[in-house]
């Protein structure tokens, strides 16, 4: 359980409880008003305690390998939030809450159970990556072809058959769809790097390529919070 003293500490801006086989948390981590970045992954949560929804200047929030198959609606008073990561849960939709973030620049959903993302999504017009590797997505989620802010999409390890064309993005840097049972690349525009079979290869793919590549981006997915960039 989480000692309660912590809760005292009233000017703290960071607070990392990984990996600690939580299932709750206090009340009284209400107090905790100054709080910009909390980190609860790898833990036991079932649900997402209501008491971090009161921490409204809350800027990064990390959820990952939990066992989290919703998010309460409550989350909409985190109007702060730039950073959510909730991979590796049980979700099998994207939350239509997440859609109300609306200073949210990078979500990641992998490792869900998710086959689509809601319309609703596209009101995330501060959203420039989105990674959505190892879930259920058997076409590609065509809400995201109306987000043309969007520098990195992250496709990889689903059952995407046809990939349609993302040149019209005049945002996109990078991105992945490796590991798709595809029958045809994405087309891009000049200068976006793609990852994934025939990435390098045309007009008719015979090998895989591209495979392997250093993201250099600032926002890279990485196992621990400790690496992952804080709030500008």
């Amino acid at each position: 359980r989480l000692p309660l003293h912590i809760c005292t500490f009233r000017e703290l801006v960071k607070l990392y409880l990984s990996d600690n086989n939580l299932n709750h948390l206090p009340p009284e981590l209400e107090q905790l008003q100054n709080l910009q970045i909390l980190a609860l992954d790898f833990n036991n949560f079932k649900a997402l305690p209501l008491v971090v929804c009161t921490l409204k200047q809350l800027c990064i929030l990390y959820l990952g390998n939990n066992k989290l198959c919703s998010l309460p609606l409550e989350l909409r008073l985190l109007q702060n939030l730039k950073t959510l990561w909730i991979e590796s849960n049980c979700l099998q939709c994207l939350p239509e809450v997440v859609c109300e973030l609306s200073l949210l620049k990078t979500l990641h959903a992998g490792s869900n159970a998710l086959r689509s993302l809601p319309t609703q999504l596209r009101r995330l017009q501060e959203l420039r990556t989105i990674w959505l590797s190892g879930n259920l997505l058997s076409e590609f989620p065509t809400v995201l072809l109306d987000m043309p802010f969007l520098e990195v999409i992250d496709v990889d390890r689903n059952s995407i058959r046809f990939f349609p064309s993302l040149a019209h993005l005049p945002g996109l840097k990078l991105v992945i769809y490796d590991h798709n049972p595809c029958r045809n690349a994405p087309k891009v525009a000049k200068g976006v790097r793609r990852v994934g079979r025939w990435s390098e290869e045309t007009p008719e793919p015979r090998k895989r390529s591209g495979a392997v590549i250093e993201i250099s981006l600032d926002e890279k997915p990485s196992p621990t919070p400790a690496a992952n960039p804080e709030p500008e």
